[in-house]
């Protein structure tokens, strides 16, 4: 028997299977840690490098959009956007109609380490894509955003009709 025949008969969660849960963690947790190393020289972390992609993409977003585009928590933003102030990476000023958010600027420290940065993210996507035929790689890059949008949903279904 193929493990075709074998995995529909399995439930979701039996050890013989692929689960989706330790295989996203242990794809994000070793790609994170390698583009850790790779960009320790210029004293950012990886979360810091998106932050500044982001801010890059889209000039004078407020925390919240920023926090919502990089699928993170208000509470974990707002403190690296405090280390990232501090080291002169970004600026936050008041937003103009609303005193209690702010709006997110690159500052040209922060773009300088974006431009050096990138190369190596680049380079190391490069590297972990290779494990997939060429032809292949844009439709695996499709299917994991729809797992991501599919996950983001999870979150709002659960916001609109919490467990019981």
């Amino acid at each position: 028997m193929t493990a075709n025949q074998i995995l529909p008969e399995l439930p979701i969660d039996s050890p013989e299977r692929k689960r989706l849960p330790p295989l996203l963690r242990r794809a994000w947790y070793g790609l994170n840690q390698a583009f850790r190393r790779r960009i320790a020289h210029l004293e950012i972390t990886p979360d810091q490098f998106t932050v500044l992609r982001t801010l890059l993409e889209n000039d004078g977003i407020t925390q919240r959009e920023l926090t919502r585009l990089i699928s993170s928590d208000p509470n974990t933003v707002a403190s690296l956007l405090e280390r990232m102030e501090a080291a002169g990476l970004i600026e936050r000023k008041t937003h103009e109609k609303d005193r209690r958010a702010n709006r997110l600027k690159l500052q040209p420290r922060g773009k300088k380490k974006y431009t050096e940065g990138r190369e190596i993210a680049i380079e190391l996507q490069k590297q972990v894509l290779k494990i997939l035929p060429e032809e292949k790689r844009e439709e695996f890059l499709h299917n994991l955003g729809l797992v991501a949008d599919a996950c983001r949903e999870a979150i709002s279904a659960e916001v609109r009709a919490p467990a019981r």
